[in-house]
């Protein structure tokens, strides 16, 4: 008889996470989940050899990438392996960059395959499809994130570029952040965090929590300080990190994003740090993040950016 798989014989409060997202040999974006504790398995979209994943705006850091993008069928069939070995009872599914349309309708599978086993699955997803005004997706997901993912999505992570693709109209103000995560609310995540707005030559982080369905959500604001550099990846970072900090404060998410905003800028100021000591000028391009080096910033971040809630 085979061991019992012990973190199904023994389930802990810390959980276990399918991440289906981009992979590469050099960074593993998914690290602060491990260091925050669930246990995680991954599927990945694509496999490089150079940076994060074969996404344009991210391989600009490295003369070249190689790698192999996945599709839909290949997944299932890890998703099948997955299941053969009773290995699908997961309490999180977080998804990140995703290059197709049927890769994408494949992902929705696999939401509801683990809802089947655990109706009380959390899926956290950052819908990757572009920044600063620009697609690098194919425009043909965005109708799919909006009419199909959002709805059946826990927490929704978007960019301001994003949330406006989702939502359909322009974020230039405050209000208008906020007024997004309501219409998103409406059709379907209860938590959503609009991870970077630039308003007015500020930068701010916007959260908002409907508790119950027809409420009037909790909402908040963190002002993020700018850096003078170009980070790679702090998109995929910041999302593990709400990640992980919302398992442990399911009905703070002002305290998770409070938290995750302050590992994110541990690991930013360390990578800065590091690179200024080996006499690199941080800003003529982009910088690989240091996350193996930033796990005490990662697991015990000196709160400093605080949320400032909405009336």
């Amino acid at each position: 008889m085979a061991p019992p798989i012990l973190s199904l014989a023994l389930p802990s409060e810390t959980g276990r996470v399918l991440s289906i997202q981009s992979h590469t040999v050099q960074v593993m974006n998914t690290l602060p989940i491990l260091v925050l504790k669930p246990h995680r398995q991954a599927s990945y979209t694509t496999y490089s050899s150079s940076l994060r994943s074969l996404r344009p705006d991210t391989c600009a850091g490295y003369p070249t990438f190689k790698g192999q993008v996945l599709n839909g069928q290949q997944l299932w069939e890890l998703i099948e392996g997955l299941g053969a070995n009773d290995l699908l009872y997961y309490t999180h599914l977080l998804t990140g960059y995703i290059g197709s349309v049927s890769f994408l309708n494949t992902v929705l599978e696999v939401v509801n395959k683990l809802r089947s086993i655990n109706p009380k699955l959390t899926y956290v997803c950052d819908p990757v499809m572009g920044d600063e005004g620009k697609l690098y997706v194919p425009p043909e997901l965005v109708s799919v994130y909006r009419e199909k993912v959002v709805p059946v999505a826990s927490m929704l992570t978007p960019n301001q570029f994003e949330a406006e693709q989702l939502t359909g109209f322009r974020i230039e103000s405050e209000t208008d952040g906020r007024d997004a995560c309501k219409i998103l609310h409406a059709a379907g995540p209860p938590k959503v965090v609009i991870t970077s707005i630039n308003v007015n030559g500020n930068l701010l982080l916007i959260g908002s929590h409907q508790k119950e369905k027809g409420q009037s959500p909790e909402q908040f604001k963190i002002v993020i300080p700018k850096i003078p550099s170009y980070f790679t990846g702090t998109g995929d970072l910041m999302t593990a990190l709400l990640l992980g900090w919302s398992n442990k404060y399911p009905d703070s998410l002002d305290t998770a994003a409070e938290l995750a905003v302050s590992s994110l800028q541990a690991v930013l100021q360390r990578t800065l740090n590091d690179y200024l000591s080996a006499g690199y000028d941080p800003q003529s391009s982009s910088l690989e993040i240091r996350l193996i080096q930033s796990q005490d910033g990662i697991r015990n971040p000196d709160v400093k950016f605080k949320a400032e809630k909405y009336n």
